[in-house]
Formats: structure tokens, C-alpha cells, sequence
């Protein structure tokens, strides 16, 4: 079964276009959140993961960074496992 993945971004943000394609690439499913002018969802974010930067990626339900996060899971091979829905915490 494939893991449940969520984007959250904003609009002219290179790090959300460059996860975009990545998990564009994997040809995973996903659900795309633009929080562009949304400041109650940013708060939520914040919230949710302790950051205030975009991209937000979420696999499962778990926070597991922005673009560079998701790259260096991929480049360690743990990605495509976790998008699979075969990895837990693989980020932690």
C-alpha cells in the first residue's frame, strides 16, 4: 500500500517546485496544499513541525522535512521505501 503524502507550499518558492518535481519523479500520489496567503495554516505548520519554512512534506501523517530532507532520504535510499509505505520514522 502506498503511503499517504501531503505537500504543503506557496507560490515562487524554489525549494516547493524542486520537491514538487522530485515527487513528481517518484511517481507518487500526492495532495498539494498551496498556504499562499493562508496565515492560520502557516501557524499550523509551525505548529506541526516546528519550522517556518516551505516546502512541508508530510509521508503517513509524519513530518519529514522540506526538499533537502526528502533529497538526502533519497539519496540514502530510505524515500522510495517510506513513499512505498514500507519505512517508518526513516527520517528520525
Amino acid at each position: 500500500m502506498a503511503a499517504e503524502v501531503k505537500i504543503y507550499t506557496r507560490e515562487w518558492c524554489g525549494y516547493c517546485t524542486a520537491a514538487l518535481r522530485l515527487l513528481k519523479a517518484k511517481g507518487v500520489s500526492f495532495e498539494h496544499i498551496d498556504v499562499t496567503g493562508n496565515p492560520d495554516m502557516r501557524r499550523w505548520l509551525v505548529e506541526a513541525t516546528g519550522r517556518t519554512t516551505v516546502p512541508q512534506i508530510f509521508i503517513d501523517g509524519e513530518a519529514v522535512g522540506g526538499y533537502t530532507d526528502i533529497r538526502a532520504l533519497d539519496e540514502r535510499g530510505v524515500l522510495d521505501r517510506m513513499l512505498a509505505g514500507n519505512e517508518k520514522n526513516a527520517s528520525l
